[in-house]
This record gives C-alpha cells, structure tokens and sequence, in this order.
C-alpha cells in the first residue's frame, strides 16, 4: 500500500514539474513584446479608459501613440499637462494644438415641473426601457425621461439627477466621453465645446402650439431671438431655434429676449468691456463699431463704456489699433480704467 501512495506522488510530482516545464516554455516563445513607450505613455495617462479619444481604452491610445499613429495629445481628459508628458515620452517639443474640449449638455427642460406627462409608466425604470412603450410617459416626443441612464454610464460621476427630473452636469469633472449621449434614447444629451456660452434647450420640432400644450419652456418658433441678434447668428429651423457659432459672439441677448427661456447661457461667464486709460487715443473707432452705442467719447479724449449697455460681444476690442480694450469676466481681472468701477460688471 505504501508503495502504492509513493508511485503516486513521485508521477504527480513529475508530471508537475512536466508541465511546469512546459508553461515556462511556452511564456518565453509566446511571449508578447511590448514597446516600452507605450508602457511609459500608459502610465501618465489618466486611466479613465473612457474612449473618448477613439481608441479602446487608454492601452488602445497609448498602443497608437508610441506607434505614431496617433498625437501625443490624444487624450481629452488629461489635457495640455498630460500631452507635455507623453511629448517627453516620445522626444519631441510639439504637443499641437490643445484642441477644442468637448463637454456634455443637456438639450432639454422639460422637467417635472414644466413638461406634462401623457401617461403613467409602471415598467422597468430606466429611460431605455421607457421609451420603447409609447414612446415614454412624457407627452414631448423629445422630452428627457427623467430615469438617469446618462448618470449610470458616466465614468466620472459627473451627471446626476436634479430634483426637477433632469440631469445636471458638472462641467468641470466632465470629460467629454460622449457614454451619456449614447446612451440617451431620446437625443437630449449632446457633446458641446465648451466655448459655446449660449445653447438652446429645446429639440421639440413641433408645431409652436402643440409645444406649448406640453411644455412651458420649449421653444415656440416666435423668432424673438433672430430679431434681436446683431450677428444675424440665429435663426429658426423646422420650428426650433439653431445656434451658428461661427457667428455667434456670445452677447446673450437672445437669451434675454426669448419669452420660454429655452435659449440658455451661464451670465456669470458674460464678459464686458473696458478701456484702459493710458492706451486710448480717443481714435473713436470703438465707440463707432460699437453694435449697441455702449461706447462714448470724443475724439482724442478717452472714452468710456457703459457696463449696463455693453454685451461683450468683444467688436471694440478687435477694432481696437492700440490694445486699449480688454474683455474680462465679473472679479475675473482689476484692470485700472477710467470707468466708475475696476472690474467689469
């Protein structure tokens, strides 16, 4: 018997040491070379492996950076410190262009408190879900559903649910994946830049009437915002206002005018003008390119702008031959003018 239980582990033993034999051959002949950079590059990346880049995960991108197929600025949410690392990597001075970062925003303020509802849903809670019977409960075809597939996707919990019943972003952890939009059934969801400071909330191509009956804040084609523009930057398209940005100069007095509030803008980020005393010859070209006679003065005097007047669509300061205007944002920069006060406001 004894002999039995030795025989049986001497050939376990042996056909272990078999086998391990054979694996550690196997590892060496089929051993996957990696390239070096493009493990250096994997670790100054940030790991997000949100795809937005367009490669799968960060490997993905770091696999295609080292190989050259793709720019060292590649990743989106590591941004101009990350390129700068990934340059050195790589060895060269070049980062290129930072690009235009792109942020998720939501096209829709239909929430519970200003959209109807067409019927009661009782299914599976999700938006997905929801708008396969019926098209969903809300009585706006593109109406946001409200059950937060966008905040379940999003890898950098930057979405919630508001208590309105709409997604609210935070634009700052946002790193512009395009997971959320993708994974909207109803399109409210929509990747941006960020550069963009007025939007229009609304995608209801409905009749003018039919929006109202259903929303209070849908846009209902009354074509205030076209009259107002001074940039001929928006107009109505298939009852829905349309945004232009390459003419748009961010004035925002489309969103003032609008009687449904469905063009939207942060007014804290509106800029103002301001002149700065010792540069200003009093050329009067400002004041006379001026689309809203915010700027006054006569010639060869310094003039001044009118805070209350001025929308900061920044037309003085390109005239400006001597770089005596300057735009700046609410307590974002103290420069000496001889307005009443420092800042703009």
């Amino acid at each position: 018997m004894s002999n039995i239980i030795l025989i049986s582990i001497l050939s376990m033993g042996g056909l272990g040491l078999l086998l391990g034999a054979g694996l550690a051959i196997a590892s060496k002949q089929l051993a996957v070379e990696t390239d070096p950079k493009a493990d250096a590059i994997l670790e100054v990346l940030p790991g997000a492996n949100c795809g937005a880049c367009g490669y799968p995960g960060c490997s993905g991108a770091a696999k295609a950076i080292a190989e050259g197929r793709a720019p060292v600025n590649t990743c989106p949410v590591g941004g101009e410190a990350v390129a700068k690392k990934v340059a050195k990597i790589m060895g060269v001075d070049d980062i290129g262009a930072s690009g235009d970062r792109k942020i998720a925003r939501v096209l829709c303020q239909g929430g519970n408190n200003e959209a109807k509802t067409k019927a009661e849903y009782h299914g599976v809670k999700t938006c997905k879900a929801a708008s396969m019977v019926n098209g969903g409960p809300k009585a706006c075809p593109f109406g946001c559903l409200g059950f937060g597939d966008c905040t379940i996707v999003c890898p950098v919990d930057a979405i919630i649910m508001g208590d309105n019943g709409l997604p609210v972003i935070d634009e700052q952890k946002c790193i512009g994946c395009g997971l959320c939009a993708e994974a909207c059934p109803k399109n409210v969801l929509a990747l941006v830049s960020e550069k963009n400071e007025v939007w229009v909330s609304c995608r209801a191509t409905m009749k003018p009437k039919e929006t109202r009956q259903v929303c209070s804040k849908g846009c209902i084609a009354c074509k205030q915002c076209e009259k107002v523009c001074p940039f001929d930057a928006v107009h109505v398209n298939n009852n829905v206002a349309v945004i232009d940005y390459e003419k748009c100069r961010s004035c925002m007095l489309c969103v003032e005018k609008c009687p449904t509030k469905s063009i939207v803008s942060a007014f804290s980020q509106r800029k103002k003008a301001v002149i700065i005393e010792e540069k200003c010859t009093g050329c009067t070209v400002c004041a006379r390119n001026c689309p809203v006679k915010a700027i006054t003065g006569e010639v060869k005097k310094v003039h001044t702008v009118n805070p209350e007047l001025c929308i900061g669509c920044g037309i003085c300061q390109e005239k400006c031959r001597m770089n005596a205007i300057e735009m700046v944002r609410d307590g974002e920069k103290e420069i000496k003018t001889n307005n009443k006060c420092a800042t703009a406001k």
